[in-house]
């Protein structure tokens, strides 16, 4: 339950549903890679402008090729999810970690598990708290002792996240220490906001990065609006420190509709992918591509559990 003073807090800084006054931009801003095969010139697209994104993530361990040589971009390592050539003694990931740092790659944070709590199918890394709690003090915990900030479990954003995170914690036993906790939230924006202060009520003393979020498949309005308000709102609360949305993509092979998406089909900045770089308005609107039954199923058994609940806890 969210307490009530933390609630009023929150619905203080709620801003109006409006589009915000754009071009702006903010040192929180991050980008979440999802690099392309097809069109590999849209990875500059990302780093044009300079000091528009801070950080940016792949999913992966090492950085993308890309941007290995980019001081102005900070590389943020993930452990995905079961490392597939681990044994209950072995440390891959941390090898791999330790192995950049004596090459002098800097690295200051490292994300943890990409939504444990959700099958293979719908993108999640399936682990079970004890297997994420055992994984997690072998490959996970020494990095602190290197100064390294760890971010926790990112989990959906339903109540099978929120406790799938409460057993992983009473499985580490104490010994699973986070410094931030990711967020990913696919939804409207009353949900994001509600969903966030579930975290920050439950786990006060973590600061929170929002390393994917969004509302998929709505009409192009809906979704700017939503995109401007939830920045607006992410920039202004303190606690949130990083912010990624998930749309470094082309609209025709969006996952996630094509008014999600920060490129048009064409590889240009749609309005969204542009006010995210702190540009101004493009007018280049995103279009789909083929329909894809097989990429809307993949993220929609994500969507539909978090629409089944709705908000909730809030009150």
């Amino acid at each position: 339950m969210l307490p009530k003073t933390l609630l009023f807090a929150l619905l203080a800084l709620l801003p109006s549903p409006v589009i915000s006054v754009f071009p702006s931009r903010s040192p929180k801003r991050g980008l979440c890679h999802v690099p392309s095969e097809d069109h590999p010139p849209d990875d500059k697209i990302w780093t044009a402008s300079a000091n528009a994104l801070t950080w940016y993530y792949n999913y992966l361990a090492t950085p993308s090729p890309a941007y290995a040589q980019n001081p102005n971009l900070h590389f943020i390592p993930m452990l995905w999810g079961q490392p597939s050539n681990s044994r209950t003694t072995s440390t891959p990931f941390l090898d791999q970690i330790t192995s950049q740092l004596s090459a002098g790659q800097n690295i200051t944070y490292v994300l943890g598990f990409n939504e444990p709590d959700g099958p293979h199918s719908t993108g999640g890394s399936n682990l079970s708290p004890l297997s994420a709690s055992q994984i997690w003090q072998r490959e996970l915990e020494p990095l602190r002792k290197l100064g390294i900030k760890l971010g926790a479990p990112a989990v959906t954003g339903s109540p099978r996240g929120f406790t799938w995170l409460k057993d992983f914690f009473a499985a580490c036993d104490g010994k699973c220490n986070p410094d931030f906790m990711p967020i990913h939230w696919y939804g409207n924006f009353e949900g994001l906001a509600s969903f966030i202060g579930q975290m920050m009520a439950e786990y006060p003393e973590l600061k929170i990065w929002v390393t994917e979020w969004g509302f998929p498949w709505q009409d192009l309005k809906t979704t700017q609006g939503f995109f401007a308000t939830a920045v607006d709102w992410l920039d202004r609360i303190e606690n949130i420190t990083h912010y990624a949305y998930f749309g470094a993509f082309r609209s025709d092979v969006s996952n996630v509709g094509p008014n999600s998406a920060m490129l048009t089909a064409k590889g240009q900045l749609t309005d969204i992918g542009s006010w995210y770089m702190g540009g101004n308005l493009t007018h280049a609107v995103p279009t789909a591509g083929a329909p894809s039954s097989q990429r809307y199923a993949t993220f929609a058994g994500w969507a539909l559990l978090v629409l089944a609940v709705g908000i909730w806890g809030v009150l």
